[in-house]
């Protein structure tokens, strides 16, 4: 109960500074002040209007946001998100645009569950949309799944992308971006032993942790300093009454948003700060640069406290993908089965999470893989974010991926299509 009542903590501050934010936006913004206008009555309701939206956004699942796309024929397209496979953790969603042709290009884009919805990749999304069809895993918030939907670690998340790829068939290309990359890289050599006919055409994994010991991050370093003890007794809390997961166990969102901003604490304070002073003037908008990200950025999902903690022990501290000891069910999966999936690595030369040499260890595990279908690709001057949905995304990365996709449509076997120019064997 203990545990319960620190969430159920978490949400009433929550809860209260909203309520603060939108007390102070009502009081100073009563038509009578107006009558002897006060400054320190403009900056109250800006503060307001600023604290109460903060708060707000993280109990809020953000909009995709994608619903009209120009197509080639020049005539503007609705886009229909919908659920093509639904399952009690995550569901595989489709953005289908009635009246355009299929592409022949199918994408299945695997969104990282690392504290975020999976509409941070909407620009990703947005980007792909207009020489592929689509699909995402859209993983659900751990607090609003019932406690008799059972547990959910990294062998059921792995085991979820099996079955993802299963359901789209052996014409996909998997794009995983971040966490989901060593799972990703098992789910394929999975379905390599168990069922080689669905195997994906190619596989891409971006800024991933294959290998975390590669080249050590402050991430990595905390993974080996904290023991899975003090983790479970400082990270894990049961859901409040307020949600449907009521007892589950979980990483709460809220937890890992402090986390995340005090990294960057006076960053964020700068930019608050900033936004308020541009309500009280008059300049800020709906949907100006700060509430963009800051929308996005501040809406957090609980993740199980299963997932979390295998994810450290396993991925990070034991290294099982790395070492390519990762088992599934008690059934070791070899990462060399895979021997017809081509497979690329990119990575940002700035990355601070994932830095390079973490993911391009993929390549070398694929040791049943010829090089022709192996490569990779480093982006000078880019971060974490940037390589999959910044300026080195859209100019550099994202036409890249597109060859090593159009490359490997074909025949899945190896002697019929090499992979894109930059082979890692070179």
């Amino acid at each position: 109960m203990r545990y319960m009542a620190a969430y159920d903590l978490m949400e009433t501050m929550r809860n209260t500074n909203q309520w603060l934010g939108a007390s102070a936006l009502s009081l100073a913004s009563y038509p009578v002040f107006s009558m002897v206008p006060n400054p320190a009555l403009q900056w109250m309701a800006a503060w307001g209007e600023v604290t109460e939206r903060t708060f707000k956004r993280m109990v809020a699942k953000p909009d995709w946001g994608i619903r009209t796309f120009t197509c080639a024929d020049g005539k503007d397209h609705l886009v229909h998100i919908e659920t093509v496979v639904e399952k009690p953790f995550g569901n595989l969603v489709h953005f289908r645009i009635p009246g355009r042709q299929p592409s022949p290009r199918k994408v299945l884009l695997v969104a990282p569950m690392s504290g975020h919805y999976a509409t941070l990749l909407r620009s990703t999304v947005k980007s792909l949309l207009v020489d592929c069809e689509v699909y995402i895993t859209d993983w659900h918030n751990a607090r609003d799944i019932p406690v008799s939907a059972g547990k959910f670690d990294v062998e059921d998340y792995t085991l979820y992308l099996v079955d993802f790829m299963r359901h789209m068939g052996p014409d996909t290309h998997v794009i995983a971006v971040c966490q989901p990359a060593p799972l990703t890289l098992a789910a394929t050599a999975y379905l390599a032993e168990d069922d080689p006919k669905a195997q994906p055409r190619s596989l891409t994994l971006i800024g991933g942790p294959i290998d975390p010991d590669a080249t050590p991050t402050d991430v990595t370093d905390f993974g080996a300093r904290v023991t899975m003890g003090q983790l479970q007794e400082t990270m894990i809390q049961r859901v409040g009454f307020k949600y449907p997961g009521v007892g589950r166990k979980v990483y709460p969102g809220l937890l890992q948003l402090s986390s995340f901003m005090s990294m960057n604490g006076d960053r964020h304070s700068k930019a608050f700060m900033d936004q308020i002073a541009r309500v009280a003037r008059g300049e800020a908008s709906d949907h100006d640069a700060h509430n963009r990200f800051y929308d996005e950025y501040l809406a957090v999902m609980d993740m199980t406290a299963e997932f979390y903690l295998t994810t450290v022990e396993r991925i990070f501290k034991n290294r099982e993908i790395a070492k390519n000891e990762f088992t599934v069910n008690g059934r070791h999966v070899d990462i060399g089965k895979i021997t017809s999936v081509a497979v690329k690595t990119v990575e940002g030369a700035k990355d601070d999470i994932s830095a390079p040499g973490q993911c391009i260890a993929a390549l070398a595990l694929c040791t049943g893989l010829p090089d022709s279908k192996k490569a990779s690709h480093v982006e000078p001057d880019a971060g974490h974010y940037g390589i999959f949905a910044g300026k080195s995304w859209r100019n550099n990365i994202r036409p890249l991926v597109l060859q090593f996709i159009d490359a490997n449509s074909g025949d899945p076997m190896p002697k019929v299509k090499p992979a894109n120019k930059n082979a890692a064997a070179k």
